[in-house]
């Protein structure tokens, strides 16, 4: 009895984790599909307490990036979820909806160059936007290279 407890406990403590993941991977493909650039999903999860999920894209115009939040907004009210904050001026160069686990980071070209949330969170790993796996950062997490065994 005692161990089926645990196991229940162990998996209620899981499913947001999986959720979370499966939210930002949602975000990512709306960004996507809405023409989004340079869409990037990083696993801030044992780095961070501000979010489990930064997803961060690109646009090209204001009104691009609104049609992104609206569409979210649309999508996690069919999920239940709410954002906690949205930052969203009708000029913005960076807007921000903030899902508390997971974050979407919405930069001009200039902004994002500027504020690099990329580079700043260069050891965290990304999320492979088609798998759902996490894959080790370029600049920060990449495996040793092995050398070649002398025979």
């Amino acid at each position: 009895m005692k161990a089926r407890a645990s196991h229940e406990r162990a998996a209620e403590q899981s499913a947001p984790v999986e959720d979370a993941r499966e939210f930002a991977l949602a975000v990512a493909r709306i960004a996507r599909d809405n023409k989004i650039e340079a869409v990037t999903i990083i696993d801030l999860r044992g780095l961070s307490t501000l979010a489990d999920y930064f997803v961060l894209g690109t646009g090209t115009s204001t009104r691009q990036m609104h049609a992104v939040l609206d569409e979210l907004a649309e999508h996690a009210a069919t999920l239940g979820r709410r954002a906690f904050h949205v930052a969203d001026v009708s000029d913005a160069s960076w807007l921000l909806a903030d899902y508390v686990d997971v974050v979407l980071h919405l930069f001009d070209e200039e902004h994002r160059s500027y504020y690099d949330l990329d580079g700043l969170w260069g050891d965290a790993p990304r999320v492979n936007r088609e798998t759902g796996d996490a894959e080790a950062s370029e600049t920060g997490l990449s495996p040793p290279r092995r050398e070649p065994e002398a025979e």
